[in-house]
């Protein structure tokens, strides 16, 4: 991947993460364009997140939401579905974005005739490599890349629906994910 394809898909994550955010219904608590103080710490980054450098953002994006859980590989054969998993990754974590590519995949392998069953661990590993691979080769690449970001955005969706019914104070977000995640800009 380009340093200029990173950057935009950067870009677009901070664009719908914003900047400086200490919302009291938001779990993560004070963030600074989307990376949660948790986060930024555990990356080493020790100074008031408010004043965060964007670049420090970026970096710890391209480690822990990009190269990390493997969704740079991804990128080298369906890009579209990377975008995607990083989008999920950022907002969900990253073993869910996994998750919801595994039980896609389960979901789509014609009963084991097409690749076996993966198991759902959420960690992109030659298993589900090789199955997403075979459905591509088998179902061609560019149908199995939309049907791919369906299933994963609809697993998205329905995740909203589930945090805000266990916890009504996530409706604060339920408009703003499904607009900016789901649908799309």
């Amino acid at each position: 991947m380009s340093a200029s394809r990173f950057a935009t898909l950067i870009d677009g994550v901070i664009g719908r993460e914003g900047g400086y955010s200490n919302h009291p219904s938001d779990k993560g608590g004070e963030t600074m364009w989307g990376i949660t103080i948790a986060r930024a710490r555990a990356a080493g980054y020790s100074g008031p997140m408010r004043a965060m450098p964007r670049d420090t953002a970026v970096e710890i994006y391209r480690l822990f939401y990009w190269t990390q859980p493997g969704f740079d590989r991804i990128d080298e054969v369906a890009p579209e579905l990377a975008e995607k998993l990083l989008d999920i990754g950022v907002n969900m974590g990253t073993a869910v974005a996994g998750r919801f590519l595994q039980r896609a995949l389960n979901h789509l392998n014609g009963r084991g005739s097409l690749y076996g069953d993966l198991v759902v661990d959420g960690i992109f590993g030659a298993m589900t490599r090789a199955a997403l691979n075979s459905l591509i080769q088998r179902r061609g690449k560019e149908l199995a890349v939309r049907v791919l970001l369906a299933v994963a955005t609809a697993q998205q969706s329905v995740r909203y629906v589930e945090i805000t019914e266990t916890n009504p104070a996530q409706e604060d977000f339920a408009w703003g994910w499904q607009v900016n995640r789901v649908v799309g800009d």
